[in-house]
């Protein structure tokens, strides 16, 4: 037999083992080397990737509110707020003041504003109220009789709107002067109202008294045969304000 054949295979074994075992190696080589270039450019768990923008002071959540906004906002003292001033909703007014809701005729006598007004005053109005019902109009009441403090009040808007003692005194008298205080004048609405006392109120010896006020009328009984006298240019002139 010839020697050289078994190392022949032997020799064929050993490089077929080297060829297989080769690229096994080459393999894992590669593996390796990946899997470490995987972990040095993978991201670090408690560290960002890239930096976080800087955030500046007044954009922080964080950072503590200015003096302005964290002070609560404080209550606005009563009288303040707008609208009506404070001294004016002190002694608030209803309608026992003589305050007249809306749709108030001659014949309400359960308004005290209606109530309390002269009983020959109110007489002629619910007979030229009759009268005029007849002529399809009504009478409404937009004031009548007031209490003091009601008057007071009204003087005190008055000054307010007009920014003058003088122009608000053509408008509205004290309650000393008042003749609604004392239950003499009334104040008529709607316009047709008016209108039909401006030409029949002196049959009745209702007058209007004030140039300025066509809605304002007071009963004068000397009207009925001598017509209304001439009237004043406003309250200022009337010598019953002079008090």
């Amino acid at each position: 037999m010839n020697h050289t054949a078994p190392s022949a295979r032997t020799t064929t074994r050993r490089i077929h083992g080297r060829i297989v075992v080769g690229p096994i190696a080459a393999t894992a080589a590669i593996a390796a080397v990946l899997g470490c270039q995987s972990q040095k450019s993978s991201p670090s768990p408690t560290r960002s990737s890239s930096p976080s923008p800087a955030v500046s002071p007044s954009s922080s959540s964080t950072a503590p509110p200015s003096s302005s906004s964290a002070r609560s906002p404080s209550k606005v003292p009563r009288g303040e707020q707008g609208g009506t001033p404070a001294g004016e909703r002190h002694g608030a007014v209803g309608e026992a003041d003589g305050v007249v809701p809306d749709g108030v005729t001659v014949f309400d006598d359960r308004v005290p504003a209606v109530a309390n007004l002269d009983t020959d005053l109110l007489k002629a109005l619910r007979r030229a109220a009759t009268d005029a019902a007849d002529d399809g109009v009504e009478f409404y009441v937009t004031s009548g009789w007031r209490s003091p403090k009601y008057q007071d009040r009204l003087l005190r808007k008055a000054v307010s709107k007009y920014a003058s003692e003088e122009e608000a005194a053509r408008w509205v008298a004290t309650a000393e002067t008042s003749p609604h205080v004392s239950g003499d004048a009334v104040d008529i609405g709607h316009s047709a109202a008016r209108t039909w006392l401006s030409v029949h109120g002196a049959v009745y010896g209702l007058c209007q008294i004030y140039k300025n006020e066509s809605w304002h009328y007071e009963l004068r009984s000397e009207a009925i045969d001598h017509s209304c006298p001439r009237m004043y240019a406003d309250s200022t002139r009337d010598p019953r304000m002079q008090q």
